[in-house]
């Protein structure tokens, strides 16, 4: 007979007992052997030794392959960049030339040609080492070139360096580039790929060295120098002569032939013979080619070089392809060899496996089984083996199983009826069957002191339960409470019946009920929900802002959940995020009328309240609501009065107030009031201290902006009176004395009958002296101060610095015919004379326009020119005191001067004063 223990019982099944062990049959070869052996030939010589052939062999290729890829990469990125070098050494050649003859035709043509060919390259070698990664950095390389040629063609151009200047300064960039280009050349995985490198860093070396030779000799033909032919001719030589030898020593049979063949073509040997004449001349003048002689012939011979220097990278990028390709054609073969192996492996461990998993499957087929508790299975294998053994034991265990599940059947009985003092026969086992009972009879005594242990743990879960002051509560997916602690009642005043009868969504408010039910809709789903917000309404209809966070048990259709009441938190953010805009405004210099609506806005929506307003005590007694967020402020009358008594925060009746205090003075204050009978809430005088620090703040700082404009203005103003009173004394003193002696000088020509030649040459000399001194005096008492603006008014003045302007000036004036206020007239003269002045010397304008209107009360006058632009409105003395002038009578100047573009100047100047707000 058999058994099944099951729960509340066990189920019997009958069935004939198998034979412990078929007699006579003779077991097979492999189950004689132990399973240890079995495993051991089947996994551990073939897997070993094919991991550790496959694992070295990988690393191995994949090291050589990917050191192969990245030398392949750096090749194609050092390709890039020399020819980025040779478009440098290009416009080397034609800055040189540039500057050392500049009369030479088609000079400055092929220096723009150059420095657009470098442009090009450097965007090219850009692109391509956009991709490159690891040392060196050619994208910074390549940037920090950029800017060294940007600052050369500067100077260059602005004349500011010397032809032995701009060589060094280019000599420094291709210098840096070579050296990139020998970096990224300087992997070599490969004996072949080395010399291929070095050949091809030797021929630029070489190319170089000639370019360098070339430069200079161009630079001594067209300006000689005779001290420095000896170091131009042996220097550069010497070192092309180095480099060659080098490329010659590494580089391929057809590239060494090339080599020969460029240096002995026409062009080769002109070179050679300016050389040998440069150094037998001595310190003599020697006989030397044209200026364009040598650049052809010099020109010839490095392109040829170029074509040797480009041949040579094809070999390099060649040598370093065949490379990566032979590095991938071995790893595929030990690929084959190792899929070989792994082949011949597995055949063995199916030959092996067979003789393993059939016994061993049919154990384990009894043994789970034994596990679920299906006694009804038995094992048929009889070999000599483990699995024998185990099959022999499992047989054994069978029977002891049978009285193992009858115990436990009478145990799962005792468990059903609820007698936990029931206790197993362990007196009938021996063994770890016997310590097995003795554990389940110690489980049930565990079972008996934790069922005890659990009722004490429910009664103290409860009591958290409902004294947390937080809200907790459990919630079906219907939409009701199936339980909520008595927080609920405390912060949402309903009963706990009330709460528990209805859907809790109906003490949501209606405005973020939708919302609401989007969380219960995903939490019905099985998703979590935190942090999430909404407001609840109270019994009283008031607002309260609960933060949740709940779980789902989607199995029993339940939602834990616990919230908390965040309404005074948010409420302290808000008044953090009002305070901070008025802090924004007052740190940027807003207007303070701006400040003080801003104020009193922000304290009506942060208090929730009705009037608010910001008030200014006069001397009087008086109070001047300068902002307010209500149209009724008398409900703030009380508390601002109890201010001005107290110089304190106060409140009286339905207003609180907050006193503003500027430089230890009651300057005013800010007072907010209920629109209902019941008064502010405690506290609310201190919320509207902070604001209160931000007005005197604001109020502070306009102040000082005022006293400045008014400094500015006083010292402007003072200016222009040294300036009328000394252009009224040249006219009074100078300016008549030099008439008198005009008229004197005349006088006495007259009177002189018989006067000789010399005599009459002197006079008049004389008389031309003083009619030049008279009129530099006169532009002299011009530029101190105009007389014709203070007669005739801003139109006239302006009309007639167009006529005497170097530049052409096109006026367009729309002017009222009252004359403007004499500080306003006097700045914009100032600012035409200093635009046309600037026009003429320094932006080498054509034409200058010039328009004035005024509108709402404002000046406005535009001043543009077609120049040159890339004017500095701080690198220099005139414009600044046009800003200074301007600001100081309370207008505004701006500048636009982009290079190449032309510049207009922009001036705002109001035309009465602007009142106040402090």
């Amino acid at each position: 007979m058999r058994f099944t223990p099951g729960v509340r019982g066990a189920r019997l099944l009958v069935r004939r007992r198998r034979p412990a062990r078929v007699a006579g049959a003779r077991p097979p070869l492999l189950a004689r052997l132990r399973v240890r052996t079995k495993l051991m030939l089947l996994v551990l010589p073939p897997v070993a030794g094919l991991l550790a052939f496959t694992v070295f062999s990988a690393m191995a290729q994949w090291n050589e392959a990917h050191t192969l890829k990245d030398f392949k990469a750096s090749t194609e990125v050092s390709f890039a960049t020399a020819g980025f070098y040779d478009a440098v050494a290009r416009e080397r050649l034609a800055e040189v030339l540039a500057q050392a003859a500049p009369d030479r035709p088609g000079t400055a043509a092929d220096r723009n040609a150059a420095r657009r060919a470098t442009d090009r390259a450097l965007t090219a070698a850009e692109g391509t080492a956009s991709g490159h990664e690891g040392q060196p950095d050619v994208a910074g390389v390549l940037g920090s070139v950029d800017n060294q040629l940007h600052a050369v063609r500067l100077e260059s151009g602005s004349g500011a360096l010397t032809v032995a200047q701009i060589e060094q300064r280019y000599a420094t960039v291709a210098t840096y580039l070579l050296d990139t280009v020998r970096r990224l050349d300087s992997g070599r995985p490969t004996r072949a790929s080395g010399r291929a490198g070095d050949a091809y860093l030797a021929v630029l070396g070489a190319i170089e060295a000639a370019a360098r030779e070339r430069v200079a000799l161009a630079a001594l033909l067209a300006t000689p120098h005779p001290d420095g032919q000896d170091a131009a001719a042996g220097r550069w030589s010497a070192l092309e002569a180095a480099q060659l030898d080098t490329f010659r020593q590494t580089a391929s049979g057809p590239l060494r032939a090339r080599l020969a063949g460029v240096l002995l073509q026409p062009a080769g040997r002109t070179v050679r013979a300016t050389r040998e004449t440069l150094l037998a001349a001595g310190g003599a003048q020697p006989q030397l080619p044209s200026l364009e002689n040598w650049l052809t012939a010099s020109g010839d011979r490095l392109t040829a070089l170029r074509g040797i220097a480009h041949d040579a990278a094809d070999e390099l990028a060649a040598d370093a392809d065949q490379g990566l390709k032979a590095a991938q054609a071995r790893g595929e073969r030990e690929l084959a060899l190792s899929v070989g192996v792994l082949f011949a492996v597995t055949v063995l461990a199916l030959v092996l496996g067979g003789s393993i998993s059939r016994p061993l499957s049919e154990v384990s087929e009894g043994a789970k089984a034994l596990a679920e508790g299906d006694l009804s299975y038995d094992v048929h294998y009889t070999g000599r083996d483990e699995i024998g053994v185990v099959a022999d034991t499992f047989r054994e265990l069978h029977v002891t199983s049978e009285r193992l599940a009858a115990e436990i059947r009478t145990m799962s009985t005792a468990i059903d009826d609820n007698r936990l003092g029931h206790r197993a026969d362990v007196a009938a086992f021996d063994g770890a069957w016997a310590q097995l009972l003795g554990g389940m009879n110690a489980t049930m005594a565990s079972f008996a002191a934790a069922h005890g242990r659990r009722r004490k743990a429910e009664r103290e879960l409860a009591s958290i339960f409902h004294l947390s002051l937080d809200l907790l509560c459990i919630c079906g997916t219907d939409g009701y409470f199936k339980r909520l602690n008595p927080a609920f009642e405390r912060t949402l005043g309903h009963p706990a019946g009330t709460l528990l009868a209805r859907p809790w969504l109906e003490f949501v408010h209606p405005a973020d009920r939708a919302r609401t039910r989007a969380v219960l809709d995903r939490l019905a789903n099985g998703a979590e929900s935190a942090e999430f917000e909404n407001r609840c309404l109270r019994a009283d209809g008031t607002e309260r802002w609960l933060q949740w966070s709940a779980r789902p048990v989607t199995g029993e259709g339940l939602i834990y959940a616990a919230a908390r009441d965040v309404t005074e938190s948010r409420r302290a953010d808000r008044e953090q995020a009002a305070l901070r805009r008025v802090a924004t405004l007052v740190a940027r210099g807003d207007p303070p009328h701006e400040v003080f609506a801003a104020v009193a806005r922000e304290v009506g929506m942060v208090l929730s309240t009705g009037p608010a307003a910001v008030l200014r005590y006069e001397a009087d007694g008086a109070v001047t609501v300068l902002g307010s967020a209500h149209a009724d402020t008398s409900a703030g009358e009380e508390a601002a009065a109890e201010v001005a008594h107290t110089r304190g925060p106060a409140r009286a009746g339905r207003s609180v107030g907050a006193p503003i205090v500027v430089d230890d003075r009651l300057w005013g204050a800010v007072v907010a009031a209920s629109t209902g009978p019941e008064p502010l809430p405690p506290g609310t005088e201190s919320r509207l201290a902070d604001f209160t620090e931000l007005v005197a703040t604001a109020i502070a700082n306009a102040d000082s902006q005022a006293q400045l404009r008014a400094s500015r203005a006083r010292v402007v103003a003072a200016s222009d009176a040294s300036r009328r009173r000394i252009e009224r004394d040249l006219h009074d003193g100078v300016q008549q004395r030099l008439v008198s002696l005009q008229l004197d000088l005349r006088t006495a020509e007259s009177m002189m009958e018989d006067r000789s030649a010399d005599v009459s040459q002197q006079l008049a000399h004389i008389g031309k002296g003083l009619d030049d001194a008279f009129e530099d005096l006169l532009q002299i008492s011009r530029g101190i101060h105009p007389a014709i603006l203070s007669r005739g008014g801003l139109g006239p003045a302006l009309r007639a610095l167009a006529r005497r302007s170097a530049v052409p000036v096109e006026l367009d004036l729309r002017l009222p015919p009252d004359r403007l206020p004499e500080p306003t007239e006097v700045a914009v003269y100032y600012v035409t004379s200093e635009c046309l002045t600037n026009a003429a010397k320094h932006a080498r304008a054509t034409v200058v326009q010039v328009e004035a209107r005024t509108y709402d009360d404002v000046l406005e006058v535009t001043i543009s020119d077609d120049g040159s632009g890339g004017a500095d409105p701080g690198g220099g003395s005139g414009l600044i005191g046009l800003v200074d002038r301007v600001e100081a009578i309370g207008g505004r100047l701006g500048i636009t001067s982009p290079p190449g573009s032309g510049t207009t100047l922009t001036v705002r100047l109001p035309l009465r004063e602007r009142p106040t707000d402090l």
